[in-house]
């Protein structure tokens, strides 16, 4: 079950607990002048770049769809698309993620989302035996088994990364 220090449930916590997913809660010092969020947590966390996730919101022909990738990489907008059988795909307006998903750009989950939105998770994050993701508010990460976030968000894994 969850490690956590008290009065830090998010929706993407509760999701967690709810599924009896083992995680762990790393909260850290976020910077309000920060503008890259995933490296922000990286560098106050102690980790390497490739085993935290950011998660992006872009619209698809068949309206929007997540992205989980590693902030040391983009993602490829084409491959996404591919990965979810379509042609093309485009960065989606913060305001309108920010409104369907009821997270806040910097501290968007790809669990707990107000609606379940199509996933599709890196394939490197299958590599790791956990990885980290925003747990739903800035200063805050999620650390579990990628299996875990695959398998909650009803995802699929696909190359979906670029350096």
């Amino acid at each position: 079950m969850a490690k956590t220090k008290g009065g830090q449930g998010t929706p993407a916590t509760v999701a967690l607990t709810k599924a009896g997913a083992e995680f762990t809660l790393h909260p850290y010092e976020h910077d309000a002048n920060a503008q890259a969020y995933g490296e922000e947590a990286a560098d106050a966390l102690g980790v390497p770049y490739e085993r935290i996730f950011k998660t992006l919101v872009a619209e698809t022909e068949a309206g929007l769809a997540v992205a989980v990738v590693p902030v040391a990489g983009k993602l490829d907008l084409k491959a996404f698309a591919a990965a979810l059988r379509g042609k093309k795909a485009a960065m989606a307006e913060a305001a309108k993620v920010e409104r369907v998903t009821g997270y806040v750009v910097g501290g968007i989950s790809p669990l707990g989302q107000r609606k379940r939105l199509p996933t599709v998770v890196d394939a490197s994050a299958l590599a790791f035996e956990t990885i980290y993701f925003s747990a739903g508010r800035r200063g805050l990460q999620i650390e579990t088994a990628p299996g875990n976030l695959v398998t909650l968000t009803g995802a699929i894994t696909a190359q979906i990364a670029k350096d």
